[in-house]
C-alpha cells in the first residue's frame, strides 16, 4: 500500500477550497482524493439556487477521478477555511464513496484548527448496499 501524505492531501484540499463556487452559503469546501497510482485529484463543491442540485466537493473529485479512468483510492481529504472543525463527508457523500472503496479506505477530515482521520467503514459502518457490488468489482478484495 502506498504511504498516505496527509500533508501533501491537506494542501492539495485547501488549495480546491479556493475555487469553489458557493453563492449562496458562502460555505467552500475542497477535496483532495488520493489514487494508488499516487495521483492527487481534487475537487470543490458546486452551489446551485435550486440547493438539491448542489454537489459536494468530495463527489466532484470522485467524479473526476471516475472520468479520467481511476478505479483504486486510497484516501480523501475534505476541508473548508469556513469551518474550525473536522469537516466530515455527509451522508451522501458517504455512500458514493463506499461504492467506489475498500473499508480501510482513509478519510482525513480538516478545519482550521483541528484535523481528524478516521476511515470509510467508522463513518458508515451499516452499510447496506454494500452487497449490490457491480459484477465489475466482484474480485476487488473489499
Amino acid at each position: 500500500m502506498k504511504k498516505i501524505h496527509k500533508k501533501n492531501l491537506l494542501e492539495a484540499a485547501k488549495k480546491a477550497s479556493h475555487t469553489s463556487y458557493s453563492p449562496y452559503s458562502s460555505f467552500r469546501v475542497g477535496a483532495a482524493l488520493l489514487c494508488r497510482d499516487g495521483t492527487i485529484i481534487t475537487g470543490t463543491n458546486v452551489e446551485n439556487r435550486s440547493f438539491g442540485l448542489t454537489s459536494c466537493a468530495e463527489r466532484n473529485a470522485l467524479y473526476s477521478a471516475v472520468a479520467s479512468g481511476k478505479r483504486d483510492f486510497l484516501a480523501v481529504c475534505i476541508y473548508s477555511p469556513d469551518h474550525k472543525t473536522a469537516l466530515p463527508p455527509c451522508g451522501a457523500c458517504r455512500q458514493v464513496l463506499s461504492e467506489f472503496v475498500r473499508d480501510d479506505f482513509s478519510i482525513i477530515m480538516a478545519g482550521d484548527e483541528e484535523v481528524v482521520e478516521t476511515t470509510i467503514a467508522e463513518l458508515l459502518p451499516w452499510d447496506s448496499l454494500h452487497g449490490l457490488t457491480p459484477p465489475s468489482h466482484e474480485d476487488d478484495n473489499r
